[in-house]
């Protein structure tokens, strides 16, 4: 913890000095010398994790052991004692103090430290507290509280027995706060022996001390109602007293219904800023603390965090409760320790949580017993919470909207403070009321944007397939005006032939409507690309099934096809922006020139498709018009610029996409969608493809064999012509067995993978069917789909192809 029950002693004759706080860094060190406890206020103090400490060299991880040789000492009882570095070798068994100046980000930093040597069964040996000097009053400029300069006025730590000052028994009880998260067993003999060796205090200018003491805070009507109070005591007519006591009882319940409407209305103002369900429960968090309560737990329902929908009826033992949020005027990082945000936990039946969230109606404990508070604290593992709850009072109030519990809020007053009462209760019931509506309506808009995110995924390609010479990179940028939902859409299509289908489309409007036309025209040209359709003619049904879906049916699409092993494009356009083309040779890019075709959806209007060569290397940069159009400005100069910017060179094709999306300005405050694809068009040379043509005849099967494995052989894949073989003797099996005139064609391309495409004038598409024991038939495409990484049919404009793909060795990716 940071902030410890640090007391003193008022010198007889000084100026009263008010309590005081101060953060500290706590560090509990083993007999090895090892940091077994490193608590927030030491990462905050010396900048290191606790990852990074707990297990570490206290020696070579503490910064205050490298300072103390060089180092002023202003402690009283370690003006002549030894350094840190004996206690943490067992050197000494009385408690040392010192302060020193270390180097830190963003400047010096003067270090007060105390360290009490432990003894004992546990593994403790050390417990190091330490304080920045700095941020104590007086610190920097001004004058000291004894009205010197405050340079001159001088802190110094030292201890004081328990007998030097009253209160010891309260000083005792507070004492744990300090400790970092650990079994009462363990705090309980590490506190006996602080307090056998002294509490920690501060020496102020001429041996003034100074009480370092918790501020919880006092409400306003506290203050009132004691300043009336003295009012009546001092009154000397007794009629007065009497009108200054009837004034207290109605001023004071006044005053009460007054602060409490205008804390629910401050509350009302300030939460409610934005639809993000994180910052909401923030702003209801910092609304409460302190005015309301000293500290402040939110909890949610796991699928509330996540924007998922859960369950009918009230949660159970077994629901999950998502800790969003600890808001607290504790000491900072007390809580941080021990209940962080972030964790998942039930409750268990026998918790007010749990009677709260299954009631949905207030719980109000007003004074946690230790019976009760132990009972809290059996729920956390490895951690007790008992020291944080015992004594305090306790509310819990339901956050619920439309009869339906999203989580709840645990709110805990400190011991010092008046406990929670009936009118807190109603206090509290309304607060949660309008919490958790705006709650609610954060969830719903999440629960929304999830729907729509997912709609969205689902409708695009999660992964690009492989595809044989030739590489791919996409990018989807949504529009921010309605979500993340749109019709822009991109696809990659596995084509026979080794070819690749490469389509861009851009449904005209926003929302769901346009999200959903787009799923059905991917899904078409999908469809459509299977049977290999030529370009125009896919254009072509395609607008078809525009116009008998519906009027409102409208969208542009480029689709292309690139045959690696005919080093040639072939396109065919419907309204859309034209592709740019990088050429290899000597990285000029251009705009190519298509007939534009009209956007699908209107009818009666022709497409022609083009067919551009092009050279292994060359890239194609295909993309909607989110990504070049800027309002106010001619599209041609966001095309010139996305041939300019595709042109330059880049080490990968992510990286190339990357800086398109720069040099375009793409920003997160645009309107329409962006859709961006890029091919590099590999290529696939001769050398690296085996075609033959074989005879519908039986004994063919047993020649293709032959010419798999010497081919197979000549490329180097000897490891691979046993499993290609058997492939392919069982596809051009089916192939001879069901052609009726034309030839066989059996094609081998070897690229990373070993491709094989056997093609025949049959137009029926083969089956994988279940083959009995008496069966004569069935068995050949099981076995091919056992053994080969991927297969598929597909028809052509003459009958069908069969292909299947056959993983290579390692080392033996690609023909030379």
């Amino acid at each position: 913890m940071e902030r410890g029950p640090l007391y003193g002693e008022e010198r007889s004759g000084a100026a009263p000095r008010v309590p005081g706080r101060i953060p500290l860094a706590v560090v509990v060190v083993d007999a090895e010398g090892l940091i077994s406890h490193w608590s927030s206020g030491a990462r905050r103090l010396f900048g290191t994790g606790r990852e990074e400490a707990v297990g570490a060299l206290a020696v070579d991880l503490l910064p205050v052991t490298g300072a103390l040789g060089a180092a002023e000492w202003d402690g009283r009882a370690a003006a002549h004692g030894p350094g840190l570095e004996a206690l943490l070798g067992g050197g000494t068994s009385y408690p040392t103090a010192g302060r020193a100046r270390m180097a830190a980000a963003p400047g010096p930093l003067d270090l007060l430290w105390w360290a009490y040597p432990l003894v004992g069964p546990g593994t403790e040996r050390l417990l190091v507290l330490a304080a920045d000097a700095g941020r104590l009053h007086g610190g920097s400029g001004g004058r000291g509280a004894d009205g010197r300069p405050a340079d001159q006025e001088r802190f110094a730590p030292a201890f004081a027995l328990h007998t030097d000052f009253p209160g010891a028994e309260e000083l005792a009880r507070r004492l744990p706060d300090i400790l970092p998260s650990m079994s009462p067993r363990e705090s309980a003999r590490i506190v006996s022996q602080v307090l056998e060796l002294g509490y920690p205090i501060l020496e102020i200018s001429q041996q003034e001390r100074v009480p370092v003491t918790p501020d919880w805070g006092v409400p306003r009507r506290v203050e009132r109602r004691d300043r009336l109070l003295r009012a009546a005591r001092t009154a000397q007519d007794p009629l007065a007293a009497e009108a200054a006591a009837a004034e207290l009882e109605s001023d004071l319940e006044y005053a009460a219904v007054r602060e409490r409407l205008e804390f629910l209305n401050e509350v009302s103002g300030r939460i409610g800023s934005s639809l993000d369900l994180a910052r909401t429960v923030q702003e209801v968090s910092e609304a409460v603390v302190p005015r309301f309560t000293d500290v402040a737990g939110t909890y949610l329902r796991e699928q509330v965090v996540a924007g998922e929908g859960f369950p009918d009826g009230p949660p159970d033992a077994t629901t999950l409760w998502h800790r969003v949020a600890v808001e607290h005027n504790d000491e900072p990082g007390r809580w941080d320790d021990v209940v962080p945000v972030g964790e998942s936990m039930p409750f268990p039946v026998h918790t007010p949580f749990f009677q709260c969230m299954t009631t949905g109606q207030p719980v109000l404990v007003p004074r946690i017993s230790e019976e009760t508070g132990n009972a809290i604290a059996a729920q956390f593992e490895k951690r007790d919470i008992s020291p944080l709850i015992n004594g305090r009072s306790l509310l819990v109030v339901p956050l619920k909207a439309r009869n339906v519990v999203l989580g709840f809020m645990i709110l805990l007053r400190h011991p010092a403070r008046t406990e929670f009462d009936d009118m807190d209760r109603v206090t509290g019931a309304e607060l949660a009321a309008r919490a958790g509506l705006v709650l609610d309506n954060a969830r719903m808009y999440t629960f929304q944007e999830n729907v729509a995110e997912t709609l969205q995924d689902s409708m695009l390609p999660q992964r690009a397939p492989r595809m044989a010479g030739c590489d791919t990179a996409t990018r989807y940028l949504p529009g921010t005006r309605l979500g993340r939902v749109g019709g822009d859409w991109f696809d990659t299509i596995k084509l026979p032939g080794s070819r690749t289908a490469l389509v861009v489309g851009d449904v005209m409007g926003h929302g769901l409507n346009s999200a959903a036309m787009m799923g059905q025209l991917r899904t078409a040209v999908q469809t459509m690309a299977a049977i290999d359709m030529p370009p125009a003619q896919l254009l072509r049904s395609l607008d078809d099934l525009a116009q008998r879906l519906g009027d409102g049916y409208l969208a542009t699409c480029l689709y292309a096809v690139y045959d690696p092993i005919g080093q040639r494009l072939t396109l065919a356009n419907a309204g859309h922006i034209p592709p740019v083309l990088v050429r290899a040779e000597d990285g000029r890019s251009e705009l190519l020139r298509l007939p534009t075709g009209a956007p699908i959806g209107v009818g009666g209007v022709p497409f022609e498709a083009v067919t551009v060569p092009v050279a292994p290397g060359d890239r194609l940069v295909l993309c909607t018009d989110g990504l070049v159009e800027v309002r106010g400005e001619d599209i041609g100069v966001g095309l010139a610029a996305l041939a300019e910017s595709a042109a330059h060179p880049a080490a990968s094709m992510d990286d190339a996409c990357d800086a398109i999306i720069r040099a375009l300005n793409v920003t997160d405050d645009r309107k329409d969608d962006v859709a961006l694809l890029m091919a590099r068009l590999n290529g696939i040379p001769p050398e690296s493809v085996a075609e033959w043509r074989l005879r519908l005849d039986a004994r063919e099967v047993g020649r293709a064999r032959r010419l798999v494995g010497d081919q197979l052989v000549r490329w180097g894949l000897d490891p691979a012509v046993e499993t290609a073989q058997l492939l392919v003797s069982e596809i051009v099996t089916n192939a001879v067995q069901h052609a009726h005139t034309q030839q066989v064609v059996l094609r081998l391309v070897h690229t990373d993978a070993l491709l094989c495409e056997v093609s025949d004038d049959d137009h029926a598409l083969p089956q994988l069917l279940n083959a009995g024991p008496g069966d004569a038939f069935g068995r050949g495409l099981r076995v091919v789909s056992r053994l080969a990484r991927e297969w598929g049919t597909s028809r052509t404009a003459g009958g069908k192809t069969v292909w299947c793909e056959q993983s290579l060795p390692r080392g033996r990716r690609t023909a030379r």
